[in-house]
């Protein structure tokens, strides 16, 4: 079977299937089996595929139909424009969460001037695929960046991420549940993409996301603010006088989280590209 065959023959399965996106699945799908880029695809569609390579394809594709997610296929995601690996171990890096991101480097070029601005000591809380806190040691490469994880699976692929971006002596893992454990008063930042989804939200949560993403990372409890009523008090006590909290949360829970730092100062909610509240910052008095 030549590509434009086998990439043709991958989007009416995953069409007829109702699978989202399923011109750019197919494509994805396809590269990933071949270890080719687009470019290949499109200048050389007349090219054969091995044995292997079809038996792979097809495979990943009824994957996909099955509603495994193709980051899990792949082993893949791209986040702020690096590559992770990912694993069922983790939560799958998404887009929305550059806006936690972008905000902490809105408030970075806020604090100082740029020439003393990495300086920063930073805490990413639950790093799950180490998105986070390596995309902040990408941006501010002089910052002493530390991240949490009580995953042990999670924080084995946070330090391998690390390793293969070479950002591995710019990030300290710790394999703890939240802060517990770390020095007080230290901090610039906290950072975090805590579980936020309540269990009674369980059924407005997409299949694939229940079925094959880590139930912890997702889901915090019953009514989706367990975690954050926990993370909170203990960011309060690890930032230095004047520091960021910073973490993404939904639209669901931000007016009571608005509530919970309601003894912060500087308290903002920022939407996402949808208009969805998205992100939640604010400051020790």
């Amino acid at each position: 079977m030549d590509a434009r065959t086998a990439f043709k023959t991958g989007i009416a399965r995953l069409r007829d299937a109702d699978i989202p996106s399923y011109t750019l699945a197919a494509e994805l799908l396809l590269l990933h089996v071949s270890g080719r880029d687009r470019t290949w695809l499109y200048s050389h569609p007349e090219e054969q595929l091995t044995p292997d390579q079809e038996q792979k394809y097809v495979g990943s594709v009824q994957r996909r139909i099955s509603g495994e997610p193709i980051q899990h296929i792949t082993g893949h995601q791209e986040f702020w424009g690096m590559d992770f690996i990912v694993t069922p171990a983790v939560l799958i890096p998404r887009p929305e969460t550059e806006h936690v991101i972008e905000t902490v480097l809105e408030r970075v070029r806020l604090e100082r001037a740029p020439s003393s601005a990495d300086s920063f000591r930073i805490l990413d809380v639950g790093t799950g695929s180490g998105c986070i806190a390596l995309a902040l040691a990408k941006e501010l490469p002089s910052a002493e960046i530390h991240a949490t994880e009580i995953s042990t699976a999670a924080l084995e692929i946070a330090r391998a991420n690390a390793a293969r971006l070479q950002l591995e002596a710019c990030v300290q893992f710790h394999c703890t549940d939240l802060l517990q454990g770390l020095e007080l008063g230290a901090f610039d930042f906290v950072v975090s993409n805590p579980p936020y989804v309540g269990e009674s939200e369980e059924d407005q949560v997409q299949l694939e996301v229940r079925k094959h993403e880590p139930h912890n990372a997702v889901f915090a409890g019953a009514t989706g603010l367990e975690v954050i009523e926990r993370l909170i008090p203990q960011a309060h006590e690890s930032l230095k006088p004047g520091g960021w909290l910073v973490m993404e949360i939904s639209g669901t829970v931000a007016e009571r989280v608005r509530g919970l730092l309601a003894e912060w100062i500087e308290v903002e909610i920022t939407n996402d590209l949808q208009g969805i509240p998205r992100v939640a910052s604010a400051r020790i008095a």
